[in-house]
């Protein structure tokens, strides 16, 4: 009887809070509000972004080295830029295009890691009343965060990026290739758009993990509640 007590005395605190909706709608199945999930979804995505090698290591959200608008033609990662690089590295035996991919990706990881802040303010800044039809998309919570915060999100992660890329030397490296073979010299490549390329692309994958992430917190909303709840 006690526990039985307990248990709805705790849900009801929780539904006054808003992290459990008490009323018959598809809040109550997924048992943590909108904002709740959003909130743990992305500190969870950032987590798993963070660790060594995990952008590199997944091939859906490894970022590649900038396009560069549409010169060249290959199909190789990294386009025109790859190309470049890889001839400069065979021509003049200059590092390599995948030693380079694969500190840009540590480089875009350790920005992630950094990240949580700045999410957590967009999430916070949400009306989600302002577009109820979110709740009924497995992934609805995160496409409104990137249609509503894109922008924001973009600025203040890109300085994050290129904090990490400069204390990799990655942009040393670069402009280091770039002073050697007139290709890149001619393409325009720069810190302004190695720093934007990165910051698109990292994104594009954070918001991967946060989707998948909020797609599964909806499938188990209670998880992380169960010590709670089991009292």
């Amino acid at each position: 009887m006690t526990h039985s007590y307990d248990r709805r005395t705790a849900l009801a605190g929780l539904g006054a809070t808003g992290l459990v909706a008490i009323s018959p709608s598809p809040a109550m199945a997924q048992g943590l509000n909108l904002g709740s999930i959003l909130g743990r979804a992305t500190d969870s995505a950032l987590d798993r972004l963070a660790q060594p090698g995990a952008f590199y290591n997944d091939e859906d959200v490894r970022i590649g080295l900038p396009m560069l608008g549409n010169l060249g033609s290959g199909g190789s990662s990294g386009g025109f830029l790859g190309r470049a690089l890889g001839a400069a590295s065979r021509l003049g035996g200059l590092p390599g295009i995948d030693d380079i991919i694969r500190g840009i990706n540590d480089a875009a990881g350790e920005a992630a890691g950094l990240a949580k802040p700045i999410f957590r303010d967009a999430i916070n800044g949400l009306s989600f009343g302002d577009a109820p039809g979110i709740i009924r998309e497995d992934d609805g919570g995160t496409q409104y965060l990137r249609r509503s915060s894109n922008d924001r999100l973009s600025a203040e992660f890109n300085p994050l990026v290129d904090t990490a890329l400069t204390k990799a030397g990655l942009h040393d490296r670069i402009d280091g290739l770039a002073s050697k073979n007139s290709l890149l010299r001619d393409a325009g490549l720069n810190r302004e758009n190695i720093n934007a390329s990165v910051t698109e692309q990292g994104l594009d994958g954070i918001f991967s993990y946060i989707g998948a992430e909020e797609r599964n917190f909806r499938k188990n909303p209670l998880r992380g509640l169960g010590n709670l709840l089991r009292n």
